[in-house]
């Protein structure tokens, strides 16, 4: 048996990189071997204790001594940091864990403070890339050079395709050159000229373009950065699906307007709205969650309103998926989250097995059953003495070897073309 794996784009799904030629997502696929491999209930209570907000300093710096690259997504992941926690980490002597530290996605900025001064210059670099103690430069440099007639020729007159689409969207590009480009043979050409500013509706209708549901563009930074509400209606209304994503990512996007992309018909325009704006309502998070198929799905877990909106309905779901959300509403009562432990659908009792309102002995179940034996082991509830036989446990990851027949294809191919374990 083979099996396929989540795949897919970067934060903006419907968004391409800057400076990137169009990209298509293509299936991850992995076989037996490489499943049994990283599957084992030792490697997965590992991970798990990783990521357990109650795990002491102690047995953490065990973790980093004995298993650090069995754990350092894991850590790199993790939702919880305590002060202790950090204080390990911070005074380790391997700066691979500095490093890890100042990368970590939900370490507090207080936290982070001592590595302002640590040795390391990557550790300090990775600081600043992470923004959590220097200002953050802007993405985007928004004052720009005047395009002359010259160059603007040239740049049109190029060879390549990446240099003429950077010539079509750019403001002072003069209207003749603009009209050139609109026939260009190019389609990244074209698609940046109907997604210019000063255009009307029917003129972008006009110009060969399309966009794909799949299809990753270059979002108009005009759009995503415009503070004038006009300008966001215009692009919140057009029928260009180009302007309703870039505009999906502006930060400064009127209330009303994320109430009307809440309700597009672009999955794209939603979830690149549910990354960008607090106030979608839960409803529509977990929706998108549902659904999407990126590398980033799992950022829709932190998203303010599954916290924020109640959640409790959900308990009766007949879909497992949204019965798992449940575990998000901190009102649920624990005899709920005890009731869903016991689910029939193994989603649901993994969700809920790091839940720190189960009982004590039902952890210790969660913990026993191959299918929520990692999350049981984040839970805050699992005995520290249960924590310490799983860094026992896990003390011959280090030598194990790569089984052969391990594979993972990522492309158009199916997987039957893996070879088979073993």
């Amino acid at each position: 048996m083979n099996e396929r794996c989540r795949s897919g784009a970067s934060r903006a799904y419907g968004c391409r990189p800057r400076h990137r030629r169009s990209v298509r997502r293509f299936p991850l696929y992995v076989n037996d071997a490489y499943l049994a491999h990283y599957n084992k209930p030792v490697r997965l209570r590992l991970w798990g204790l990783a990521n357990n907000p109650a795990l002491p300093g102690a047995l953490l710096r065990r973790l980093l001594d004995e298993q650090l690259t069995e754990v350092e997504l894991a850590l790199e992941e993790r939702s919880v940091w305590t002060d202790e926690q950090v204080d390990v980490m911070v005074k380790h002597p391997r700066v691979e864990v500095r490093r890890l530290l100042a990368r970590a996605h939900h370490v507090r900025a207080e936290q982070c403070d001592r590595l302002v001064d640590d040795p390391d210059v990557y550790v300090r670099r990775a600081l600043a890339t992470a923004f959590r103690v220097w200002p953050a430069l802007p993405e985007v440099v928004l004052e720009r050079e005047p395009l002359t007639r010259a160059a603007a020729e040239t740049m049109v007159a190029a060879d390549r395709p990446y240099t003429r689409e950077q010539a079509a969207a750019h403001p002072d590009l003069p209207v003749d050159l603009v009209e050139r480009l609109a026939a260009d043979p190019d389609h990244g050409v074209r698609l940046a000229v109907s997604m210019r500013p000063e255009l009307t509706e029917e003129q972008r209708a006009v110009i060969g373009y399309r966009i794909g549901p799949e299809d990753r563009i270059q979002p108009a930074l005009w759009a995503r950065y415009t503070r004038d509400p006009e300008v966001q209606r215009r692009c919140a209304t057009s029928a260009h699906i180009g302007l309703r994503r870039s505009v999906a990512l502006n930060e400064h996007l009127a209330p009303d307007l994320v109430a009307v992309l809440t309700g597009d018909a672009d999955f794209a325009v939603r979830l690149l709205l549910c990354e960008t704006h607090a106030a979608v309502p839960a409803e529509i998070v977990i929706a998108t969650f549902l659904n999407v198929r990126t590398r980033t799905w799992g950022r829709l877990l932190r998203h303010p309103a599954i916290r924020r909106d109640s959640l409790a309905h959900l308990a009766d779901d007949p879909d497992p998926r949204r019965r798992a959300f449940t575990v998000f509403d901190r009102a649920v009562p624990a005899d709920v989250i005890e009731r869903l432990s016991h689910d029939p659908e193994p989603i649901v009792r993994g969700w809920c097995a790091d839940d720190a309102r189960l009982s004590p002995g039902r952890v210790l179940d969660l913990f026993g059953d191959p299918v929520t034996t990692r999350p049981a082991a984040a839970n805050p509830r699992l005995p520290v003495a249960v924590m310490r036989t799983i860094i026992d446990a896990a003390a011959g990851l280090n030598d194990e070897a790569v089984p052969s027949g391990m594979a993972v294809e990522l492309g158009n191919g199916s997987p039957e073309q893996l070879p088979p374990a073993g």
